[in-house]
């Protein structure tokens, strides 16, 4: 809780609140590369460059509580699924 808002505070009042934490999006990808179903996805050649290249995707792991909540909950990773499948369209 306190990781939150002391990254909204810092991003909104001193840094650019379109800048990405490149460490911490890759740490929550490792964490979430823990579990066989987003390991299945990652490694999936359709899927595998949208990780690193699409700036909403990254912003979208970048929450730590977000991935922590995908973790834990199946509609949290279905809706994971949507999200990565709605990029791939753009």
């Amino acid at each position: 809780m306190l990781e939150f808002i002391l990254g909204f505070f810092s991003a909104g009042i001193y840094g650019d609140s379109n800048s990405l934490d490149t460490q911490k999006i890759d740490r929550n990808i490792e964490m979430l590369k823990n579990y066989t179903w987003f390991k299945n996805i990652y490694d999936d050649e359709k899927y595998y460059r949208v990780f690193f290249v699409n700036r909403k995707v990254r912003r979208y792991l970048q929450s730590s509580i977000r991935v922590k909540r995908i973790v834990k909950k199946e509609k949290a990773q279905k809706r994971l699924i949507n999200f990565l499948n709605k990029q791939l369209q753009n």
